[in-house]
């Protein structure tokens, strides 16, 4: 018999145990085909595959985008004997495999005494030995504070790891936004911060954070939603420069299919802050996942003051009179930045007797994506498309 236990990170048992009597074969990893299905992200569909090639005798393969850990080494094939640990990438779950009946209690990972942490890579945020945080900078509630990811005016976001597994059952990281000491004595900002909490807590989408936490400690707002693996478009482009139309169009059309959620809510919302920045290329499925809803305001409430970034916010927004057609506006912009690596300022120029942006000199940009821009960005409101469904359909008839 086979029995493997899914250890705890931090505590003398395990959460969870399969036992195999008659299997030669043991698949593990996040598809639901698997014998032994694991739903971490760093975890691949089809990640580890056990065979049995003698009576007493396993060997392990890895399949795993991540690699697997046998005993802290990663290797790809191997042999496995009994009592052996298998960790499946890096700060991913630990698997400990025995072949008795009668498996015996799980050693104390977390013990100083157990493991040192010796061996691991420069930048590792886990132990590959024992899987536990290898930093913590500090502890908020249940959460660990592992590194810094941003700050703003109005708060930092942090990498944190919940230990204890609250929020999935299972221990996991996540983004905790904690709101800047100096901004809590401000009530707009306050204003904002819970906005962004409630409006997150209330919307399911894919291409949106999912909400798990919102809380007050030792003064301080914090709010902890899902994190999204991959990389904002702003940077992408300023890393590997511009992308082709049809990537840019794609990603502006997977944009709109959220703007289309968001305004479709009771009231309906507006994001204020659409722009490359906010736009995350999500690296499973390299869908577009819009981020921080800090800025969202409903349609019907008082006009407010002026949210949004230079360059993407349409001119009533400006004023801080935004409708939904203001995060239709930002959707030109970005489409231009995309296509040149440029700054959209740079195209801003006097057309009559208003601003515009002159795109008829870019080569990538056709004539007739050049018209769903020009007709996107119009200065009134009622000039542009009616809604994201809308210029998501004139989008595709670019491609």
């Amino acid at each position: 018999m086979v029995t493997l236990s899914l250890l705890h990170p931090h505590q003398n048992n395990a959460l969870k145990q399969w036992k195999f009597e008659d299997e030669s074969v043991i698949r593990i990893g996040r598809s639901p085909d698997n014998d032994v299905i694991l739903t971490e992200p760093l975890v691949s569909r089809h990640h580890l595959e056990l065979r049995q090639i003698s009576s007493d005798s396993w060997q392990l393969s890895n399949q795993g985008t991540n690699g697997t850990f046998l005993d802290g080494i990663l290797v790809s094939q191997s042999l496995i004997t009994d009592g052996a640990l298998l960790q499946l990438a890096k700060g991913g779950p630990i698997l400990k495999f025995q072949l008795d009946a009668t498996p015996q209690p799980v050693a104390n990972l977390n013990s100083s005494s157990y493991c040192q942490h010796t061996g691991n890579p420069p930048g590792n945020l886990f132990c590959i030995h024992c899987g536990q945080p290898l930093t913590v900078q500090r502890t908020v509630r249940q959460y660990q504070i592992l590194r810094t990811l941003g700050q703003g005016g109005m708060g930092t976001t942090y990498l944190a790891w919940d230990e204890v597994g609250i929020i999935s059952g299972m221990p996991q990281l996540l983004v905790l936004k904690e709101m800047n000491a100096d901004m809590a004595k401000v009530a707009k900002a306050q204003e904002l911060f819970e906005r962004e909490a409630r409006t997150l807590k209330t919307l399911h989408h894919s291409g949106i954070p999912k909400y798990y936490d919102f809380f007050l400690e030792a003064g301080k707002k914090y709010l902890a939603m899902e994190l999204i693996h991959g990389q904002d478009l702003e940077k992408l482009i300023n890393d590997k420069g511009p992308v082709t139309p049809a990537q840019a169009i794609a990603w502006a059309i997977q944009t709109c299919d959220v703007l289309t959620y968001i305004h479709n809510q009771q009231p309906p919302l507006i994001h204020r802050d659409i722009k490359p920045a906010n736009l995350m290329v999500r690296t499973a499925d390299r869908q577009i996942v819009v981020l921080d809803f800090g800025a969202v305001k409903e349609i019907g409430t008082f006009a407010g003051t002026r949210i949004g970034a230079e360059g993407y916010c349409a001119p009533e927004q400006e004023r801080g009179q935004p409708v939904t057609q203001s995060d239709l506006y930002a959707i030109g912009p970005t489409l231009i930045f995309l296509l040149t690596g440029e700054t959209p300022f740079k195209f801003f120029r006097q057309r009559g007797r208003g601003y515009r942006f002159n795109i008829e000199s870019i080569p990538t940009i056709t004539p007739e994506l050049r018209e769903v821009i020009d007709r996107a960005t119009e200065p009134l409101p009622g000039d542009r498309y009616s809604s994201a469904k809308e210029l998501a359909k004139a989008l595709a008839t670019c491609l």
